[in-house]
């Protein structure tokens, strides 16, 4: 198995412009639903680098707020800029995501991999080898891709999303419900685009992943940002008496 991040795309928070969309900052965000308000003046600063994951209890609003930050819904107010830049066109295609539940093409394994290549020009073989070699995928490369195991169909969404050569990878639990030696996989892809300089941007409800991969922790309850700050620090101490309580496996209402 390949261990090269270079087989994933360019890097990270620089693409082929030289123009970062990095940091993010996020000011007074709110999004509502029939008037029920399910994001609470969210603020938040993040920087290029690192792996930020957002935890919570369920319900807290996570998945909402990562919808809202890589634009797939719009906030009903507040501002979402990146790099003193309000959300648009071009920030949304620097971006990927893969969500919980893997949403694959209904072709081979290889052939994910060629659809994502092909919108940059045309497709890789080389390249695409490299890729599934990466995520431990290459001698899998002419089966239906709906036909792998869950883990190896996040592992496959997964190096989609890197192939493209985002600035910002946003993950919605990608490792729930799947079996150790997939965690460790999934989780070694994650590091290895971090360490390329792509900014990771993810959720978790695994305390030991969070602080595994974390750079920073991103906690929410009630869809109101409690704390944000390094790794070290919230596992430490957190600084709210709600992600202490989260922390000791408390239910929190």
């Amino acid at each position: 198995m390949y261990s090269s991040v270079d087989t994933f795309a360019q890097t990270s928070h620089l693409d082929e412009t030289g123009i970062s969309m990095l940091p993010l900052a996020v000011r007074d965000l709110v999004y509502e639903v029939q008037g029920r308000r399910l994001i609470d003046q969210a603020c938040l600063d993040l920087s290029a680098q690192g792996i930020t994951t957002v935890m919570g209890p369920n319900g807290a609003g996570k998945s909402l707020l990562i919808r809202l930050l890589h634009g797939l819904i719009e906030p009903t107010s507040g501002e979402i800029h990146w790099n003193d830049e309000p959300m648009g066109k071009q920030a949304r295609m620097r971006q990927a995501m893969v969500f919980q539940r893997p949403v694959l093409l209904r072709r081979s394994v290889a052939a994910n991999i060629d659809f994502v290549l092909s919108l940059n020009g045309e497709p890789d073989t080389a390249r695409r080898d490299e890729i599934l070699h990466h995520a431990g995928l290459h001698e899998h490369a002419s089966k239906p891709a709906r036909r792998l195991s869950g883990g190896e169909q996040q592992r496959l969404a997964l190096a989609r999303a890197l192939a493209t050569g985002p600035q910002v990878l946003f993950l919605d639990e990608p490792t729930a419900s799947l079996d150790p030696a997939s965690v460790v996989q999934i989780e070694r892809v994650i590091r290895d685009a971090a360490r390329k300089g792509v900014k990771v941007i993810m959720i978790s409800h695994d305390i030991g992943q969070a602080a595994r991969l974390s750079s920073d922790i991103v906690f929410l309850h009630n869809g109101r940002v409690i704390e944000h700050c390094q790794s070290q620090r919230f596992f430490s101490g957190p600084g709210s008496r709600k992600a202490q309580d989260y922390l000791n496996g408390q239910i929190l209402l």
